[in-house]
């Protein structure tokens, strides 16, 4: 579709049910998104059906853009991500695409280069975008018809984050039991028209985590004690969230998504070996935003399985804290972004 960009979201994306002639290509855009109310575990593994919903905001700044190139020449997937070939990463994306091939019933390998323009693997939700954007652009090369819902589903088998990034502004994620998991689904909460907030990020630590979300949720799952407790108390956060997104009660939205956030590192840190994603900056980037708080600055903060800290905030506080947080010594970098939009073609 050159020329076309459509956001998911807000069109019912379908690509033309054209006869498929290899070779064909296809590129899309996707924005990685920070989780206000996070999930933390799995209830299916094999089919990347999280064990709690979620809810998160889709941030402009953090973009993944993907080019997926379906070749009958090649007799295995190839994968280039920044620049470089990395042909580690190559299974999981295997694995993957063999979702839409099979949909589109086909058996043909794909050329998948994907950059972005911000670090890997360190909390800042690379994953979240770099499926969505896979999922869209290799169902549009594949010519399949499918809607954001559907999106939504198949990029959540490759990341549980990634289904959010399909959708832009304020979106929640059901976690759905069934077996077929079709009842794990993103979808919109409240467009990011309908309430302008703020995002400053406090980069802390550029490098890959040494343990990723996936194998750290597994093992919080089997060895952290408060693992169960976290489960029973995520549908009263999420319900306390939703109500606050709707309200558009900043105040309500601050104090269960830090609280949730807390909880949630929490069951990290008592995981077996710890999970520390934390870093000494990440501590202090805490308290700064807690004394700006206290001095009555519309603020709160959030973090994910990473030592990168999330400040979001109202447009009007949006100078001072990211000055505030500029001013925290280790942090190397501040991002600012605003809510971003869901997939985007072309």
């Amino acid at each position: 579709m050159p020329g076309q960009r459509i956001v998911c979201g807000v069109f019912l994306y379908k690509a033309l049910r054209l006869p498929l002639t290899m070779n064909s290509q296809s590129k899309a855009t996707a924005r990685a998104n920070i989780a206000l109310i996070k999930y933390w575990g799995k209830a299916d593994s094999s089919m990347n059906i999280p064990a709690a919903g979620s809810i998160s905001i889709t941030l402009d700044a953090l973009c993944s853009e993907t080019v997926v190139s379906f070749k009958e020449s090649l007799s295995a997937d190839e994968l280039s991500l920044d620049g470089e070939s990395r042909p580690e990463y190559v299974p999981r994306i295997s694995r993957f695409l063999d979702i839409l091939r099979e949909r589109a019933d086909i058996k043909t390998r794909a050329s998948v280069t994907s950059k972005n323009n911000f670090p890997l693997g360190a909390g800042l939700a690379s994953s979240a975008s770099g499926f969505a954007a896979l999922a869209a652009a290799a169902s549009a090369a594949l010519r399949l018809e499918i809607s954001p819902r559907e999106l939504s589903i198949v990029a959540r088998q490759g990341s549980g984050s990634a289904a959010r990034s399909v959708f832009g502004g304020f979106v929640e994620m059901h976690a759905d039991r069934s077996r077929d998991g079709e009842g794990s689904f993103a979808e919109p909460l409240l467009e990011s028209s309908a309430w302008h907030l703020e995002v400053v990020i406090a980069l802390t630590d550029r490098s890959e985590k040494a343990v990723g979300s996936r194998q750290g949720m597994n093992r919080s799952a089997a060895t952290s004690p408060y693992y169960v407790a976290w489960l029973d108390a995520s549908a009263k956060d999420l319900e306390r969230g939703r109500d606050a997104i709707l309200n558009r009660d900043f105040k309500a939205l601050a104090d269960v998504a830090q609280s949730n956030c807390l909880k949630m590192h929490s069951v990290a840190m008592t995981t077996q070996p710890a999970l520390m994603y934390w870093n000494g900056a990440t501590v202090e980037c805490i308290r700064a935003i807690q004394k700006l708080q206290q001095d009555g600055v519309p603020v709160f903060f959030t973090i994910d399985a990473g030592p990168q800290v999330k400040a979001v905030c109202e447009s009007s506080a949006l100078q001072h804290v990211a000055s505030t947080l500029r001013a925290v010594l280790g942090v190397k970098e501040v991002i600012l972004s605003g809510l971003g939009a869901g997939v985007e073609w072309g």
